[in-house]
């Protein structure tokens, strides 16, 4: 199974407000090379919390075969659904926290779900960038896509 590494981030001004999400993802192939892609995209209006989730969905789709991989996301919001079972425990509510409160995202939650079945994920947070240059990337793109955005408005 080839071991993929995702780096996620997501951004937005304002809340709700113009967003954007970067995400790079790296690979080695089965001769060695080492391959890397950037995605980054613009919404009209949106959340960080969404943004991360997105992103996450969209870096999952990005594979076409099985893989094991290593999502690391400077989002607790994303990391601890799964890392603290956040999700095993809303699903056995019905997508509630409490009696009443309802899950925010259900509709992000339930398309991330069957990816991370699809592949073997391990979620990984990072406090802030911590000097990773991928993640920077990813904030650079997520920073872009804001900007394009704005240009659009």
């Amino acid at each position: 199974m080839k071991h993929i590494d995702i780096w996620t981030d997501g951004a937005s001004k304002g809340n709700p407000g113009p967003g954007g999400y970067g995400v790079v993802l790296k690979y080695v192939d089965k001769n060695g090379e080492l391959h890397r892609k950037e995605i980054k995209e613009a919404f009209e209006s949106t959340t960080n919390n969404r943004m991360e989730v997105l992103s996450a969905i969209v870096a999952l789709k990005e594979l076409s075969e099985p893989c094991d991989v290593t999502l690391t996301s400077d989002s607790q919001y994303l990391v601890k659904a799964f890392n603290e079972n956040w999700i095993d425990t809303w699903i056995k509510k019905d997508f509630r926290r409490g009696k009443s409160d309802e899950v925010k995202n259900i509709d992000l939650w339930e398309e991330l779900i069957p990816l991370t079945k699809k592949h073997k994920v391990h979620f990984v947070w990072v406090k802030g960038h911590a000097d990773n240059v991928d993640n920077e990337r990813c904030d650079e793109l997520a920073n872009e896509a804001i900007e394009e955005m704005q240009k659009i408005a």
